[in-house]
């Protein structure tokens, strides 16, 4: 992108934008450029990654980005630089990681209060900021385990802040939160994340209905819960118009061990293929890796979820035996096309595995003007979400398990 487009872009990105935000654990900013989408300009933003600030600043020069822990910003620090008051800005939005509430530290930690984890001072930081700018909403994206049932006293710990906040400041914050699968929206990736939104007004916000289901699910066939809803947006619909050798730098193979087993196994399925229950050659054992080892995109699903940290074989894969490239990692997220990740192979995988499907930060974004600001608009029709593509029903071609593999099947395999 040229100095005089890029100049452009930004002059009509400022000139559409209608309301402001203040966004924290900004990450790479998928949250808020779909929030942008919906005509809200990020005045501020706070992140600690490095790659994600050059990201940011990359891609959104006129975004002030602070580099650094929340923890070491005033909150007048944000406003100043925001060129804002307490009590202006329109949105506070930020997805504050919370390992202690993942799934792997609901086990690990068992019944012990995941409050006083240190690492959770991420969410009080988030209402620190909250309650020194009084945005009119607000935002909160987190991973699932902060809801679980018998185990939610992060919710708890967000409603008695809130009372607090409104008692001090005569306001009448109060939130609803949801599990969405975004897939359910429009996405073309399954990922399941808590969203939480919530009004200074006291305006109870109501999550939109899902516009799409899963064609596959024989529990909804002939249900009411399809009618006026369309199929899940797929892989294909994503990335249709991308193509190997137009991508640069040209994606990569898939290394390791394993990687060269990748072209035995077809498009939308994983080792399991090739397990004593599956139809390729018994390898493993069933159910003995994860779920996303050696896992393969299919044309007509939604993706897996992309994973931030992946191991050498673990995907989702492209169906052509290759790693994704960040454009098309950053299509399966809707990221804008405008938007290019820095950064090398690990750095860019992280930044977009942890992001927020930028198309669900539209629809919430949307809905707040709709439901707060009382503006008659519809989320129906989002322009971050993928358009129906032209189907593609040829699968990719299928290869013969290489020799030096039939001598690696897993010992514990009683054939």
């Amino acid at each position: 992108m040229d100095m005089a487009q890029s100049k452009t872009e930004k002059t009509t990105r400022t000139r559409r934008a209608k309301y402001s935000a203040i966004s924290l654990y900004t990450g790479a900013g998928g949250l808020d450029y779909g929030i942008e989408a919906a005509l809200f300009e990020t005045r501020v933003a706070v992140e600690m990654d490095k790659w994600c600030c050059k990201t940011l600043q990359h891609n959104r020069p006129e975004w002030e980005v602070l580099e650094g822990k929340i923890e070491s910003f005033s909150t007048k620090q944000l406003l100043e630089t925001g060129n804002l008051r307490k009590g202006e800005a329109d949105i506070l939005i930020g997805g504050p990681p919370c390992q202690p509430f993942s799934k792997s530290g609901y086990w690990v930690k068992g019944d012990v209060d995941r409050l006083k984890d240190p690492r959770a001072n991420t969410l009080k930081e988030y209402m620190r900021v909250l309650e020194e700018t009084l945005p009119r909403a607000f935002i909160l994206e987190n991973v699932f385990g902060l809801a679980y049932k018998g185990k939610d006293e992060g919710l708890v710990y967000l409603q008695e802040r809130l009372q607090e906040i409104n008692r001090a400041n005569k306001t009448k914050y109060n939130f609803n939160w949801k599990v969405l699968n975004t897939a359910q929206f429009g996405v073309p990736q399954i990922r399941e994340r808590v969203f939480i939104v919530g009004s200074k007004d006291g305006h109870t916000f109501e999550f939109p209905e899902a516009r799409f289901f899963d064609p596959d699910d024989e529990e909804t066939q002939g249900s009411l819960f399809r009618v006026g809803k369309e199929p899940y947006r797929t892989a294909w619909d994503g990335l249709h118009d991308l193509h190997d050798e137009g991508e640069k730098p040209v994606p990569s193979k898939v290394g390791g061990k394993w990687g060269e087993l990748l072209p035995s196994i077809p498009e939308g399925q994983n080792y399991l293929y090739h397990s004593e229950r599956g139809d390729g050659v018994p390898i493993f054992k069933w159910r003995s890796r994860y779920w996303s080892f050696l896992l393969k995109l299919s044309k007509d699903r939604p993706s897996w979820t992309i994973q931030a940290q992946p191991g050498s074989a673990i995907g989702p894969f492209h169906w052509n035996n290759r790693r994704l490239s960040m454009r098309e990692m950053a299509r399966l997220q809707t990221f804008p096309d405008d938007v290019e990740v820095l950064g090398g192979t690990s750095e860019v995988q992280k930044q977009i595995g942890n992001a927020v499907p930028s198309a669900i930060g539209e629809l919430l974004g949307i809905e707040i003007r709709r439901q707060f600001f009382g503006e008659k608009i519809s989320s129906r029709n989002l322009r971050l979400a993928p358009k129906k593509a032209s189907v593609d029903s040829s699968k990719t071609k299928v290869y013969p398990v290489k020799a030096d593999y039939l001598k690696m099947k897993d010992p514990d395999l009683n054939l």
